[in-house]
């Protein structure tokens, strides 16, 4: 065959023309069908994969310009995007060679390519505005080229233009059929079966605008120590907690209606032990990063919508349901998922300034260029309650902003700030995690803080990574009392091993202090001592689907009171993604 192709370069600068088209072509336009081929099995029971672009970052979601370049640590529990739904379409007819921004007048196939646009107009190029003659191309590429171009020389043909057709064109062009007959009568059959396929696809897909994940956790879990002294109750002289087996399942409904934006609809249950409760650990420093309610109730966890504006540069999120301000905003510390990441609740982030008063609202992101980021927004923890006292604006609140600083892939900065208010009865200042004189400390009375956070992450190589976070958190009771601010601090570094042992695993050590009252004025209500939490684990990625993460985290001088000893919280989380 190779004989046969120079010698018909030798006859004819048409026939030139046609090779040279065969590349760009074919490989023009190999992408969709490439992604046809790679549809799976599908089913009445499954979900459709719609097309998405090339992603460098699994947390990814549609990115404004700003966001976290930091390696995510192939992290598998981060949400499944479906917002890059956007397919770029070909770039089509070629009119002009000049189109094409990779070829030159000194190519030496300027003129081959330039007598095919011109005397023929069978030209594809690709989506980016370029030609890749470079490429190579294999036998079903070349064939595919070359029956792209008959059927333009047939339309001439048809259209009496037959003086733009050399005789010679056409006795080498058939020669060239006549070689590449096999190869054209495959093509066409995997081009019947690929539309089998899609309409098979198309007539049992899930939906053509919804993409379909899910994450199922099996929590084996205990605490080994004595019941810790607090809020009235006193140590008890033995372990009373038992081994469990919880669970937690989710369910992510991911819809685009324009290929940028997305509409998350989010269904769980799960029944995962608290071990806080007064007859069991007695601290809310033993509490696991998923416990909940043993209803197993199933419920919409999360609703939220948002899509971009201003080129890309912005983003609007609009929340009904069940977002936290670590949604809102976003947090660069490698811990902060629950199925992947930290097995407590206080090694995940700092709990004082993400666990604000947050339930619905909005935010609005702008990155400045790929190094700085700003985000700014408005939440509310009772906002479909429409008592005096409650509602949009009137009862718990959270108004936020935080900037985003990445002077490179392997370093990024946060530093962001909350005013936050509790109404009365329903005060939470920590998120559930420090003593319970810091959740609460002024007994219920109505309670505002200004809440600052700073966060940094460092990728010192490919495998370790070095960072943390302090909080700060100053609170003041809502009534005639002038009494000086209350003063509380958390932080805690993190030390993380990406890809340890196996890729895709994750080993991660965490040293902290739980949220912890320092000062209150006249140290009336100000913790005795200072706990320390340090916890160890490591997720082990058995494939794409499944990983494991057994760990343990100890907590000191529980409820900040060194007449408690130490606990010792041990798991065994299975996780499963589809």
């Amino acid at each position: 065959m190779t004989k046969i192709i120079l010698n018909v370069l030798k006859q004819t600068p048409g026939a030139f023309s046609v090779v040279a088209l065969l590349a760009n072509s074919a490989l023009a336009n190999q992408v969709p069908v490439e992604q046809l081929a790679n549809v799976q099995n599908i089913n009445t029971n499954t979900t459709t994969q719609l097309p998405v672009k090339p992603q460098n970052d699994a947390t990814s979601t549609e990115k404004v310009s700003g966001d976290s370049r930091l390696q995510k640590l192939k992290d598998p529990s981060l949400p499944i995007p479906g917002a890059e739904l956007e397919q770029a379409d070909p770039m089509g007819q070629v009119t002009s060679v000049s189109q094409l921004s990779d070829v030159q007048p000194t190519d030496w196939s300027f003129q081959a390519l330039q007598s095919l646009v011109e005397r023929y107009g069978c030209i594809v190029g690709y989506p980016d505005g370029t030609y890749k003659g470079n490429r190579a191309m294999t036998r079903y590429e070349f064939a595919a080229g070359l029956n792209a171009c008959l059927d333009r020389i047939t339309e001439l043909i048809a259209a009496a233009t037959l003086e733009l057709v050399a005789r010679d064109d056409l006795a080498v062009l058939q020669r060239l059929q006549e070689e590449f007959v096999v190869e054209l009568a495959e093509l066409r059959s995997r081009v019947d079966a690929l539309e089998a396929r899609t309409t098979e696809l198309e007539a049992n897909q899930f939906s053509t605008t919804t993409k379909l994940n899910g994450e199922v956790l099996f929590w084996l879990s205990d605490t080994w120590g004595e019941r810790a002294e607090g809020r009235g109750i006193s140590r008890s002289d033995d372990d009373k907690t038992q081994t469990t087996l919880g669970y937690r399942v989710r369910l992510n409904f991911d819809t685009s209606f324009t290929g940028k934006d997305r509409l998350r609809t989010r269904l769980q249950a799960n029944n995962v032990p608290n071990y806080s409760g007064q007859d069991l650990t007695n601290t809310l420093m033993a509490r696991l990063s998923t416990d909940s309610s043993s209803s197993n109730d199933v419920s919409m966890s999360k609703l939220a919508y948002r899509f971009p504006l201003l080129d890309g540069k912005g983003k609007i999120e609009v929340a009904a349901k069940g977002y936290g301000l670590d949604d809102f905003m976003g947090t660069i510390a490698p811990f902060e998922s629950t199925g992947a990441g930290s097995i407590s609740r206080f090694g995940r982030f700092n709990p004082t300034f993400y666990r604000a008063p947050s339930d619905t609202g909005f935010k609005f992101a702008y990155g400045f260029n790929d190094v700085i980021k700003l985000t700014v927004g408005y939440a509310a923890s009772d906002p479909a309650k429409p008592e005096e006292g409650k509602g949009l604006f009137n009862g718990g609140y959270s108004a936020f902003s935080q900037f985003k600083i990445e002077p490179s892939d392997r370093i990024a900065f946060q530093l962001g700030y909350v005013r936050s208010f509790h109404p009365k009865g329903d005060v939470n200042l920590t998120g559930s995690t420090g003593s319970f004189k810091g959740k609460d400390p002024f007994g219920g009375i109505r309670t505002s803080t200004d809440n600052i956070n700073f966060e940094v992450q460092w990728l010192i190589t490919d495998g370790f990574q070095i960072g943390g976070w302090f909080g700060s958190s100053f609170a003041r009771r809502e009534d005639s009392s002038n009494n000086d601010d209350t003063t509380i601090l958390n932080g805690a570094l993190t030390l993380a091993f990406p890809d340890l042992l196996k890729e895709g695993s994750l080993g991660g050590i965490i040293v902290g202090v739980p949220p912890v009252i320092t000062d209150d004025g006249n140290n009336s209500i100000k913790d005795d001592d200072t706990s320390l939490h340090v916890e160890v684990f490591y997720r082990f990625q058995m494939n794409d689907k499944i990983a494991i993460t057994p760990g343990f985290f100890v907590i000191t001088n529980p409820n900040h009171d060194d007449n408690n000893d130490t606990l010792w919280v041990g798991t065994i989380r299975t996780q499963f993604r589809f």
